[in-house]
């Protein structure tokens, strides 16, 4: 998430005559704390065809501006989205022999890695966090890669989507190959072979939670479009 900081203005802005300027910071609407872009984006949307007062950080002052939401939801004011304006980046170089480590290191423990995603997954199960309203299909995996190409981030994308689908994989869920592990230990600690019909039965459970869970995912991105 980045702060939304104004870089410029659409023809006729409704921000821009509200008396919002190049460089101030959008902090809320009506007294709610949307600082990020993606946050006041969204929550702006509820606001059609009603008056509101924006909350502005403009040098050491805050200000409270006055407008009117249009029934489209945009009040015409582009964000500053340069990743350069709001973090110091840094190049490290490794040799070969080095980057193997690191990204062993990079791909297990870091937040993009399979740890940080099974943490992701187990807000997932928490109803008071709310993890479930942010599950995305295919919109959401096309919407996270950046309009321009750039190589590093495209691969960094690519890796944690296979990390993502590694971790799904092995999940005790029949269908998938966690599913299979759990059938193969209870074989070997009983010495018996679980029944055709069971296993039917299982793999069509299991089918049934994925196709579900696909569903519900698409279905969020399908319900965003709409917001």
């Amino acid at each position: 998430r980045i702060p939304f900081i104004v870089n410029g203005f659409s023809e006729n802005s409704i921000a821009q005559k509200a008396g919002i300027q190049v460089g101030d910071s959008l902090l809320g609407i009506n007294g709610n704390n949307t600082r990020y872009f993606q946050e006041f984006r969204d929550d702006i949307q509820k606001y059609r065809n009603q008056d509101v007062i924006i909350d502005v950080k403009r040098g050491l002052d805050t200000l409270h501006l006055a407008l009117t939401v249009p029934a489209e939801g945009l009040i015409g004011v582009t964000a500053k989205m340069e990743m350069d304006d709001f973090f110091k980046q840094s190049q490290r170089k490794y040799s070969f022999f080095q980057a193997i480590p690191a990204g062993v290191e990079k791909a297990i423990f870091s937040n993009e890695g399979i740890v940080g995603y099974w943490k992701q997954l187990k807000l997932l199960v928490n109803p008071e966090m709310k993890a479930y309203e942010s599950v995305g299909g295919f919109i959401t995996i096309g919407k996270i890669f950046p309009a321009q190409f750039e190589w590093q981030r495209f691969w960094q994308l690519t890796a944690f989507l296979s990390i993502m689908l590694a971790v799904l994989n092995v999940l005790p869920i029949p269908a998938l190959d966690g599913g299979h592990v759990v059938f193969l230990f209870y074989e070997i600690i009983t010495r018996r072979k679980p029944s055709d019909k069971f296993l039917e039965v299982a793999q069509i459970i299991g089918m049934v939670l994925l196709f579900g869970l696909l569903i519900f995912a698409n279905g969020n991105d399908i319900v965003k479009l709409f917001k």
